[in-house]
């Protein structure tokens, strides 16, 4: 009997990092060092103010300003040095999109194993976004090499266009038109090509209303100081914010594909940030026959959400302790 064939029904389970929080590495877990940004990036100083608490924030109500830490915070973590994104597109949280990529880096390397660094670790980055935030992570921290998908052209243009602005990225990332939306991986990815990983922020909303609700929710509770998370999402187009049966039709499409390529990806993951989806994931896992399947907790303020990730390959044995 087959691995897959033998494997019981999946059920989930924590990483090995289990304290929840930004991840050990995460360049932001310390919280935020305007005069630093400010130094790296000076368009941000007229943007910083006091908080209630006398230390230095922003007015995460102010798209320019979240616009100018966000730029602040690539040059100064990551060296980039040109940023721009189209107007109303997403512009994502940095610290939380680099604890998927810290987290996703201790999902390939396993029990024992060295975090891998280098090319030689292929990523393929559905919905890759205008922003282009996570092949910018993964390449500053770890070196690997990135695909990233996108079925609008507008945001495909965008992710290209800081691409070639940035020395660091030009031999790392590659940026693909994925022109059948109802597609996932065909038309993407190339005959033969294989990934150690894909990774995905998929569409949270069932339709543009409820995106639309809930943004505008969020902006009056911020401005009411009824909450104190420290970054929201601004912007965002229909696809990055919704889709057709939201978040979970979404993710159990991304099953039914990766089950039909299992050899593309040594470990598939998603974003999922409702909880309540969880269960019916699951089900879709265990039907298709993944051999392990992982629950990674992410928590970043207030804000919680987790990775699901999946595999069809047997596990890779453990190197014995030197």
């Amino acid at each position: 009997m087959s691995a897959r064939e033998s494997a019981p029904s999946p059920r989930p389970r924590a990483s090995a990092v289990q304290k929840i929080g930004l991840h050990p590495r995460n360049r932001h877990r310390a919280g935020y060092d305007f005069p630093a940004l400010v130094r790296a990036s000076p368009e941000l100083a007229r943007f910083v103010r006091p908080s209630p608490v006398g230390t230095d924030t922003i007015d995460f109500a102010d798209p320019a300003a979240v616009l100018a830490l966000n730029r602040a915070l690539l040059t100064h973590a990551y060296g980039i040095s040109h940023w721009e994104i189209p107007a109303g597109y997403l512009c994502p949280p940095i610290p939380s999109r680099a604890d998927y990529i810290h987290r996703v880096a201790d999902l390939l390397a396993g029990a024992g194993d060295a975090t891998p660094r280098g090319p030689a670790t292929a990523v393929l980055d559905i919905g890759v976004g205008a922003n282009c935030i996570y092949p910018i992570v993964g390449v500053a921290e770890y070196d690997w090499r990135f695909v990233g998908s996108d079925i609008d052209p507008v945001a495909v243009a965008s992710a290209r266009r800081i691409v070639a602005a940035n020395s660091t990225l030009v031999d790392r990332v590659e940026i693909r038109h994925q022109r059948t939306p109802a597609e996932i991986f065909a038309g993407v990815v190339k005959p033969g090509e294989t990934f150690a990983a894909s990774i995905c922020n998929p569409p949270f909303h069932a339709s543009a209303r409820d995106a639309a609700a809930v943004a505008t929710r969020k902006l009056k509770n911020l401005r009411r100081g009824k909450t104190r998370s420290r970054i929201l999402n601004f912007g965002g187009q229909s696809n990055e914010l919704w889709c057709r049966g939201g978040e979970a039709a979404f993710i159990r499409r991304l099953i039914e594909e990766s089950a039909r390529q299992p050899e593309l990806c040594r470990w598939f993951t998603t974003l999922v940030a409702q909880h309540d989806h969880l269960a019916g994931i699951y089900r879709a896992l265990a039907a298709v026959r993944a051999v392990d399947v992982r629950t990674i907790p992410l928590e970043h303020g207030q804000k919680k959400s987790r990775i699901v990730a999946w595999t069809f390959q047997p596990a890779r044995p453990t190197r014995p302790a030197n």
